[in-house]
């Protein structure tokens, strides 16, 4: 009949409405939590590649004073190795001339010994006056003036040893610290270039997701809308107490009528009885009369 088609009709409906508002519902708080985690994690990278600009920012600014400083020591170096290399080169220019000076006093002195000897006999024989004594060059004193400036040639070159030394050191410590400067901005280039990669592709699934998490709110919306009007249809609400109070005194009103009227024709009913049975006592009593 129409009831059990409509009870069945409303039945179906229900479920099959309930389970899709179900189904819409999980996949909606599914997207909700993965949009979620998406834009904590895309806010948690752009902080990262933030930090990771300012930390390459920091690193070329410390290169280009590392470079600077090295530049500067370098040509230091430079200017003070020529003076050294100059004056290293004056004091051994110096040095020969004495040594030169000094290795010939040594032969005249010898020359003259023997010069001294071959002509004493001679002189003696022709009875000539004697020769003035040629002068001597001070041997001592050269000596000491050599023994100074090997001094000064010994200091000078452990001088540019040391500043040798020094420069091969800073150059090797420049080098090294280059070399790590170099590797960390490469990686650090690298991190952000993978970085704002994940980036953008986050951006791009939040707002696809976005997108169909819209379109399913939407048809939840309508679903939503769709059970309400089921469950007005198929769905008995019940009866605020005020109108279940009034509906009970309509139908005691109702039954008291209808007692009245049952008993109204009950009574009508019993007289007209009454009234049958009055009519045919009185024929039969016309007819015992009559016989």
């Amino acid at each position: 009949d129409a009831e059990a088609t409509e009870k069945a009709y409303c039945d179906e409906q229900l479920s099959k409405t309930g389970d899709k508002k179900d189904d819409l519902e999980a996949d909606i708080s599914k997207m909700t939590a993965t949009v979620d985690r998406s834009v904590s994690r895309l806010a948690k990278l752009k902080e990262q590649i933030k930090e990771l600009e300012q930390e390459m920012g920091a690193l070329a600014k410390e290169q280009a004073e590392m470079d600077k400083l090295r530049m500067t020591t370098h040509a230091e170096y430079v200017e003070i190795k020529a003076h050294l290399e100059q004056g290293i080169e004056g004091v051994r220019k110096a040095l020969g001339i004495l040594r030169d000076y000094y290795a010939a006093k040594e032969e005249d002195d010898a020359a003259l010994v023997q010069e001294d000897g071959d002509d004493s006999s001679f002189t003696a024989f022709m009875q000539q006056p004697a020769k003035p004594k040629k002068h001597k060059k001070s041997g001592g004193a050269g000596g000491s003036i050599i023994g100074v400036l090997e001094v000064i040639e010994s200091d000078l070159a452990t001088n540019m040893a040391k500043k040798e030394s020094e420069e091969s050191d800073a150059q090797a410590d420049y080098e090294k610290v280059a070399q790590e400067n170099k590797v960390a901005k490469v990686t650090k280039e690298q991190d952000v270039k993978y970085k704002t990669q994940e980036s953008k592709s986050l951006q791009k699934s939040i707002a696809e997701i976005s997108s169909d998490r819209e379109t399913s709110q939407s048809e939840l919306d309508a679903v939503d809308q769709y059970l309400s009007k089921l469950k007005d249809r198929c769905v008995a609400k019940p009866e605020a107490y005020e109108e279940r109070k009034k509906r009970r005194e309509r139908e005691i009103a109702g039954l008291k009528q209808a007692m009245q009227i049952l008993k109204g024709e009950a009574a009508m009913l019993q007289r007209s009885r009454a009234g049958r049975q009055s009519g045919h006592a009185h024929r039969s009593l016309r007819g015992g009369d009559d016989a």
